[in-house]
């Protein structure tokens, strides 16, 4: 207490001294007094409120306690005397239990009498019932139906309730009420078939449909009574409960599968289009039905059936279980595409269950696959097997086919831009077309699946091409009269490639999402190529072969005194290149460029192969000049032919080697022999060593001379420019030959 005191001046004194802090603070030192008085007389008149209204409640509830034991004391003198009365009359309440057998017989012959008239009439209610049923009644005769199961019901839970054990009382009443069974399977029966046949119903009578729902509701009414009062007596009536709901839900539900079922009317060996046709049918019943139910059947059902849902997902399920057996059978690639594409596109769009006028009742996106993605897959592969191995049958068979053709006698056909081609690039692209565009209607990914396998197979395909191109030639080659059309068929193997570049571009565009160059596309356009390439030489060999003797005759006496094979070699080229013309881009300037330079290294072969030495200024003035002539005479042809920039180049080396010859100081020699060094530098040493043997006029020093000048001089080739010499070689000197030369300058 002291402590306090001491606290409350403590805090007294910092008070008053921050009141008092200034001088002229002390003016107001009365005002200050007044105020804390007011709040200490305040806070006095609180603490005597609180305590006066704590005493109040103190008393209040003493007088509580007081009032409540003396109600206590009350009650336990009633509970004695109480007791005191009960002792007493326990043996007036065992006198009592022959009153209670009477009132539970008096009760039971009060229900006998009530249902009297019930229980005489049974046999006439029976009858009256089965004429109620055959005549489609069913209201009525499930109202006769009511009454006498009440009837029996009534009596056998009196018969309970009286002895439970007497099962004799209870075997009467069920022999007596034995057709009401009956009656009730009779009448289960007919709401069954109108059930199995509800979508014709409720388009026909609605009336009939909810009659039998309005029955099956009123089953559901009275099993949930009769149970409840299982769990207070024990006692539940025979064939409770019924529970006709389940069942109905259960019909309904075989009633679907069996209308799903229902949808194939032809098999495989009748129609190959059985699939697509059951899958039309089923869908449009499906649809049908669903319309029927959102319209017409749902007015028929209490709402908290939720009956379109319901039938909604009836329909879903028998679908996918019939789907499911379908997927299960031996089925063909077309056929399987067929239900794949059902499945997965047709089946959730605005066709079928994504109907306008079903999307607003349910969500097509809540709804379970068809199939599992399993057996998915597992269709997806057998397609790509079986598709696999008749893709490469067909390809096959339409190699074969383009392979009778080039035994043709006639030319094959020209597209529209006159160049020729067969039609083995439009048949191979029209199944891989086909089989795109079905691939495409049941997945983006398996589209892509598709292109690649397609894209694999052309590859193999393209080997064997090239490989029957080869035949092909090889086969010409044993008899160059056969086949007639060889150049004009193989032109057509080459604008082939073209076609087969172009059309597996335009797959590409049509059908992949990447627009990367995968290892499959690079193979194909290499084999393409090659393919191209390969037949471009066997043409070109084919011109060659008819020019060999007219090869064979440049530079040689017969050629310097006055030959005509420069003629015929020109004649024959374009004669040749006239049907070249029908090669596609780029191949037919690749053709013209290679024949020009084939032609062109011949000639000059023929220079370093020394088939002539010039005797004299004379001659070699006059075959310096054939020469330049013929090699006008090459520019002019392949300036005709569209040969390209090196027109000028590869025929400008057969003159440049013919100023070597016509050169007539010999001191000079060494000027125009570098010049065409620097013209083409691809020129080698046993080049040089050939054309001054040619010349006729150069000595041993000389020629050793300018070999040496050169080479001690000599700057790399860079294979900037296209090479002229380099492919070609010059004939060594056999002893042979250098005896016969010997023994020529004896003789003379």
């Amino acid at each position: 207490m002291e402590e306090t005191s001491r606290e409350a001046v403590a805090t007294a004194v910092q008070r008053v001294a921050g009141m008092l802090q200034r001088s002229d603070q002390l003016d107001k030192v009365e005002q200050y007094r007044r105020r804390e008085a007011r709040k200490k007389a305040s806070v006095e008149a609180r603490l005597k409120a609180a305590i006066q209204s704590q005493l109040d409640g103190v008393r209040t509830g003493l007088t509580q306690l007081h009032s409540a034991l003396l109600d206590v004391k009350d009650i336990q003198s009633s509970l004695a005397d109480v007791s005191k009365d009960w002792r007493q009359s326990i043996n007036t309440i065992e006198n009592l239990k022959d009153v209670k057998d009477a009132v539970v017989q008096h009760s039971q012959l009060a229900s006998a009498v009530e249902n009297l008239k019930n229980i005489f009439s049974v046999p006439e209610i029976v009858v009256e019932t089965q004429q109620l049923i055959e005549q489609g009644e069913l209201l009525q005769a499930h109202r006769k139906l009511m009454e006498l199961e009440c009837s029996r019901d009534d009596l056998m839970y009196e018969q309970y309730r009286m002895d439970s054990k007497n099962t004799s009382d209870m075997h009467l009443i069920s022999i007596y009420f034995e057709d009401v069974q009956g009656l009730s399977d009779e009448l289960a029966k007919q709401l069954w078939m109108v059930l199995q046949r509800s979508m014709v119903t409720v388009r026909r009578d609605p009336t009939m449909l909810v009659s039998v729902v309005r029955i099956i509701e009123r089953e559901e009414k009275i099993d949930r009574r009769m149970v409840d009062r299982k769990k207070q007596s024990g006692f539940i009536p025979p064939g409770r409960p019924k529970r006709w709901k389940d069942k109905m839900f259960e019909v309904l539900e075989g009633t679907v599968g069996t209308r799903i079922e229902g949808t194939q009317a032809v098999t495989r060996e009748a129609d190959k289009m059985w699939l697509v046709r059951l899958l039309e049918i089923t869908r449009k019943y499906v649809l049908d039905d669903l319309i029927v139910v959102q319209n017409l059947m749902v007015q028929c059902f209490p709402p908290h059936y939720n009956t379109f849902n319901r039938f909604f997902s009836l329909y879903h399920n028998a679908v996918s279980s019939r789907v499911k057996e379908l997927a299960s059978e031996e089925l063909e690639a077309n056929e399987i595409v067929s239900l794949l594409t059902w499945v997965l596109n047709t089946y959730k769009s605005v066709e079928m269950m994504g109907h306008p006028d079903l999307s607003s009742e349910c969500d097509i996106n809540q709804l379970e696959p068809l199939l599992p993605q399993d057996v998915v897959n597992e269709l997806l592969s057998k397609y790509v097997k079986t598709f696999t191995s008749n893709i490469t049958g067909w390809l096959r068979k339409a190699l074969e086919t383009d392979k009778k053709d080039w035994q043709k006698e006639s030319e094959p056909e020209a597209d529209q831009d006159g160049f020729y081609q067969t039609t083995l690039p439009a048949i191979v692209f029209q199944m891989f077309e086909q089989n795109l565009q079905v691939a495409a209607q049941i997945d983006g990914d398996f589209k892509e699946q598709v292109l690649k396998l397609c894209l694999k197979q052309m590859h193999s395909f393209l080997v064997r091409y090239r490989e029957e191109a080869v035949a092909y030639k090889e086969e010409h080659l044993k008899d160059r009269q056969l086949p007639q059309c060889y150049v004009q068929y193989m032109i057509a193997i080459i604008n082939n490639c073209q076609t087969f570049k172009e059309s597996i571009s335009s797959l590409k565009r049509k059908y992949s999402r990447s627009s990367e160059l995968s290892d499959s596309d690079a193979a194909i356009d290499r084999t393409l190529g090659e393919v191209a390439k390969e037949g471009c030489q066997f043409l070109l060999d084919e011109v060659f072969l008819d020019l060999e003797h007219h090869l064979s005759e440049l530079l040689t006496r017969k050629w310097l005194t006055g030959s005509h094979a420069v003629d015929t070699i020109c004649v024959t080229v374009e004669d040749y290149f006239n049907d070249f013309n029908k090669i596609k881009k780029p191949f037919n300037q690749e053709m013209t460029n290679e024949a020009h330079r084939r032609v062109v290294v011949e000639y000059i072969k023929a220079v370093m192969q020394k088939r002539i030495t010039f005797k004299n200024a004379d001659e070699r003035k006059e075959g310096a000049e054939r020469m330049i002539k013929e090699a006008d005479q090459f520019k002019f042809l392949f300036k005709k032919l569209a040969a390209g920039e090196d027109t000028e180049r590869l025929c400008g080396a057969i003159s440049a080697i013919a100023e070597v010859f016509k050169l007539t100081d010999p001191t000079l020699l060494f000027l125009e022999v570098t010049t065409l060094v620097s013209k083409y530098p691809d020129i080698r040493e046993e080049h040089i060593q050939a054309l001054l043997s040619v010349r006729g006029d150069a000595t041993r020093e000389m020629r050793q001379m300018i070999i040496g000048t050169l080479s001690e001089n000599r700057v790399s080739y860079t294979g900037t420019t296209q090479p002229v010499f380099k492919d070609i070689t010059v004939p060594s000197i056999t002893m042979t030959t250098m005896t016969s030369m010997a023994t020529a300058k004896l003789l003379k």
